[in-house]
């Protein structure tokens, strides 16, 4: 039984989608299925993807819906994980030749029901990692106090057991297309932590037109989900005040680009909100400012 699905949320990346398919064609273990989330693209992904199916060399599911953002893809694939395990590897990334087989046999070795996964890295194409290494004296950590509390730093790979990533779905906010998609992996930090493992297990090319590439234009056009993602960090039970009153400014900001007057009555932290209304002003104008000049 197929243990690990790779699931890749795409829109109009045909283009940049080969390089996933012949990087997971190379794995050194085919005990995993591809499960592509088609959000809605309007280029040739669906002719491409078909065509890839009917070459048969590597398992592949593949869905399409309306167009809904990168966190509506991420519920879709959820509710359509039947696997034990999942990761995720972006449209305009890959998987090293022995990413899958890293994962399976750590898995087999040291997984259980009393961890929500495991914490593998990213690198760049070049193959340097980004941010930091995992501690090697740390065998378990929550992904928050992994940056909070162990310094770690840079994106790192999340590989989940898949009946809890169906618990918290992201909100669909109407005309809008982003919710943080951590929002999710603090919510399960507070049950479990994750096992830690140094190994690439997807290397990452940050392109032009990816969120990462544009995020001042999406916390513009997205306020509603953005100000609901730092609401929920604020209500995280372990974490510092001035991480809370950080994202008291962020929410500020939001609120105001959301046109949503009653955000201090829906703050989980009102006087840190309070606080923070002068620099959430001040947020606000400049993203308002960078974004129409670029």
């Amino acid at each position: 039984m197929t243990k690990l699905t790779v699931f890749t949320p795409t829109y109009n990346r045909a283009y940049c989608l080969p390089i996933c398919y012949e990087n997971l064609k190379k794995q050194t273990s085919k005990d995993f299925v591809w499960l592509i989330i088609d959000d809605g693209s309007t280029d040739d992904t669906e002719q491409v993807v078909a065509a890839w199916i009917a070459e048969n060399a590597i398992q592949i599911r593949y869905h399409r819906q309306n167009n809904q953002g990168m966190h509506g893809a991420h519920n879709t694939a959820y509710q359509l994980i039947d696997t034990e395990l999942n990761v995720c590897i972006d449209s305009d990334d890959y998987m090293p030749p022995n990413a899958v087989e890293h994962i399976l046999t750590f898995w087999n070795e040291h997984g259980s029901d009393q961890v929500s996964g495991i914490i593998g890295l990213d690198s760049f194409t070049d193959g340097r990692i980004i941010g930091t290494n995992l501690p090697v004296s740390l065998k378990r950590s929550t992904l928050f106090e992994l940056y909070s509390k162990h310094g770690v730093t840079g994106d790192k790979k999340l590989v989940y057991r898949s009946e809890l990533t169906r618990a918290y779905p992201y909100p669909i906010f109407e005309n809008e297309k982003y919710v943080g998609l951590a929002y999710k992996y603090y919510k399960l930090d507070q049950q479990y932590e994750m096992l830690l493992l140094n190994e690439v297990l997807c290397c990452v090319e940050y392109l032009p037109d990816g969120s990462s590439m544009n995020m001042l234009r999406q916390y513009l056009k997205n306020p509603k989900g953005f100000a609901f993602y730092r609401k929920e960090l604020m209500k995280l039970p372990l974490a510092s005040v001035m991480f809370k009153f950080k994202q008291s400014i962020h929410f500020v900001s939001s609120s105001i680009m959301a046109g949503n007057r009653r955000f201090m009555m829906e703050s989980p932290a009102k006087l840190l909100t309070l606080l923070a209304i002068p620099f959430g002003i001040l947020l606000y104008w400049y993203v308002s400012r960078k974004t129409r000049i670029s």
